[in-house]
């Protein structure tokens, strides 16, 4: 993948003192404005000073309408930024003068730096009355021998477009950098968000993993610790038989957390542990219920078809039995039994019903995570989850779950 070239040192130095000097400007403008207004009054004095003679139609001009045309011209720059169309009306009076009596100082010509802050800053419209006063200026600048409208004006309303033309253009490269800029933003705060949400379905799923494979053996280390307590005075081979079922269990569930902890360690996902993923399909359903009936809870499988779906979906039927197994296994009672129905289309949909013999009643699991899991699970493939006591006058509970056929992508 070929990567962006990297700026060479001289522009990089180029842009880190312009964004400094950006940067100042910001927060220190009046220092820049007084600079700037400084050295145009000083080139308007000097100008002043007797330059002006080789452009004026009037050499007669009074030396102190001279200084006082420079001074107008120049000293409202200062505010040019803030307040340019004001500034530009604070110059008209000291244009109309300047033409009026043929001093034409060249320091007229500052008013170009008002009108590109005007394109800059303020309503395009207000380029109209813009152009107005200079043309007003160049009209009065006729009534000199010298003076020719159709030599003076379109010099001056090429000037005027020319400044008007650069504020314009700088405006639109900062008005396209601010939206870059914004954009950029909001696609930081909408990555940063979806991380957020990722990582809190990443915590659901963990989570609902977690509930699975603890919740699961949990009770079947609790059944079998039961039967065990009673069989040990009655029959020691029994409990010995307990207690390694218990063992088996806790290093299956121990096996597990392993592979789940495994697959959340921030390592290569190339390596070998990245295959240890807590991802049971169908063909672990046998060491599931081995293990069910081994716990005390007697199951009855029977199986129409055959098990041709992807792998997630074969994880969601396992912890659909799963749960509504550990379910019986808390809640049924110690004379329950199980049975489990599962259906096979050609077509890829798959039903699943699992009952029970128990007490029935109220949800097992109500406000914990076991239903609302299995929900969870089934919603992700379209499916439908009916769970609840079974209808009078059979006892027990029921499950079933419906995944449709997969369309393809």
């Amino acid at each position: 993948m070929d990567q962006e070239p990297t700026p060479d040192p001289l522009t990089r130095y180029v842009q880190r003192t312009a964004n400094r000097i950006r940067a100042f400007d910001h927060r220190h403008p009046l220092v820049w404005d007084l600079h700037l207004t400084a050295f145009w009054t000083l080139a308007a004095l000097i100008d002043a000073n007797g330059g002006w003679r080789n452009v004026t139609r009037n050499p007669d001009a009074p030396l102190a309408l001279v200084l006082a045309l420079s001074l107008g011209f120049s000293l409202p720059l200062i505010w040019r930024r803030s307040h340019p169309r004001a500034v530009l009306l604070a110059i008209a009076p000291t244009a109309f003068v300047n033409a009026w009596t043929g001093a034409a100082l060249q320091a007229q010509l500052l008013q170009l730096l008002v009108v590109f802050h005007i394109a800059l800053r303020r309503p395009l419209r207000s380029l109209w009355w813009t152009t107005l006063i200079f043309v007003t200026a160049v009209v009065l600048t006729v009534r000199h021998p010298q003076g020719s409208a159709d030599k003076d004006l379109v010099p001056v309303l090429m000037s005027v477009v020319l400044a008007a033309a650069i504020g314009i253009t700088v405006r639109t490269r900062r008005s396209y950098t601010e939206a870059l800029e914004d954009r950029a933003r909001r696609l930081e705060i909408e990555r940063d968000q979806q991380a957020r949400l990722a990582a809190a379905a990443e915590r659901t799923r963990i989570a609902r993993e977690m509930h699975d494979i603890i919740g699961h053996n949990l009770s079947v280390i609790t059944g079998l610790a039961d039967g065990g307590r009673y069989a040990a005075t009655k029959s020691p081979e029994r409990a010995a038989q307990a207690l390694d079922a218990i063992a088996t269990t806790s290093r299956q569930a121990l096996g597990e957390l392993r592979r789940l902890l495994d697959v959340l360690r921030e390592e290569d996902t190339t390596g070998p542990n990245a295959a240890l993923t807590p991802q049971p399909t169908l063909t672990d359903l046998d060491q599931l219920l081995d293990g069910v009936r081994a716990a005390g809870l007697p199951v009855h499988t029977t199986v129409d078809g055959t098990p041709t779906i992807p792998p997630g979906r074969q994880l969601t039927v396992y912890r659909v039995i799963q749960e509504a197994l550990t379910n019986t296994l808390k809640h049924a009672g110690p004379e329950a039994t199980a049975t489990i129905a599962l259906s096979y289309a050609d077509s890829g949909a798959v039903t699943v019903t699992i009952t029970d013999t128990g007490r029935g009643g109220s949800p097992p699991d109500n406000g914990g995570r076991g239903l609302p899991g299995m929900r969870e699970r089934t919603a992700l493939y379209g499916g439908t989850l009916e769970a609840g006591p079974r209808p009078h006058p059979e006892r027990g509970w029921r499950v079933h779950l419906h995944l449709p056929e997969e369309l393809p992508q």
